[in-house]
């Protein structure tokens, strides 16, 4: 559980939390079998296949920002890549797999864009600040938020293709503290997490219909 009445935290979001992620994503992905990609991915408006490549898309778009600093580039804008959606209310991407690549190339391309962020957590300086539409954040902050995007949208897919996904509670906890400071703290971290992003109930708590996470550098506006 989160830190209470002064003990310790749960410690930071690292970047070998992204690879974990990734990786137990990938072999859940892989463990499917034969299975419908076009089916609808949980609550969301977009298939199974979709939801998968825009997990790799923010994967991949995390870490193109951490490689253009806000400190290089003009305040408050996103690395200017040409989004793009395949059809009317898909995601709009950069990053597409090739569909004759089939589910294995599917994950190919999640596995190498979890790499690129892993990467680029490990490598970055702490002091590197990045735009977000969410405010500024750092590696560590884009770690989570690179974790997060991963456990839930397996979620949705994971609905969508009848897969069992649970994913450890010491890494739900340790992105729950990092961007969701607003959570219960006494509650299980898998369904805590579900909840602050909008795709679960917890005892007493409704459903939110509305969401976002707070990526500010730990300390930001202390002192």
């Amino acid at each position: 559980m989160s830190a209470a009445h002064g003990s310790p935290g749960p410690g930071p979001v690292t970047a070998d939390d992204v690879r974990d992620a990734v990786l137990l994503a990938a072999d859940a992905l892989r463990a499917a079998g034969p299975a419908d990609w076009d089916a609808r991915a949980g609550s969301l408006e977009w298939s199974c296949r979709e939801t998968v490549e825009h997990l790799a898309d923010d994967l991949f778009a995390y870490a193109a920002q951490l490689g253009s600093p806000d400190a290089g580039a003009p305040s408050g804008t996103e690395v200017p890549f040409v989004w793009r959606a395949q059809r009317p209310g898909a995601p709009a991407n950069v990053i597409f797999a090739d569909p004759a690549a089939g589910a294995a190339g599917l994950v190919r391309v999640l596995e190498a864009c979890g790499a690129l962020l892993t990467a680029m957590v490990r490598t970055t300086s702490a002091d590197v600040r990045s735009h977000h539409v969410f405010g500024a954040s750092d590696p560590e902050g884009f770690a989570a938020m690179g974790v997060v995007e991963t456990l839930v949208h397996l979620h949705d897919v994971a609905e969508g293709l009848g897969l069992r996904w649970e994913p450890d509670a010491g890494l739900c906890d340790r992105a729950l503290a990092r961007l969701f400071p607003d959570a219960p703290a006494d509650t299980g971290r898998w369904p805590t997490l579900l909840w602050a992003t909008g795709r679960g109930e917890l005892p007493g708590l409704p459903r939110r219909t509305s969401w976002r996470w707070y990526g500010a550098p730990r300390g930001a506006g202390e002192g």
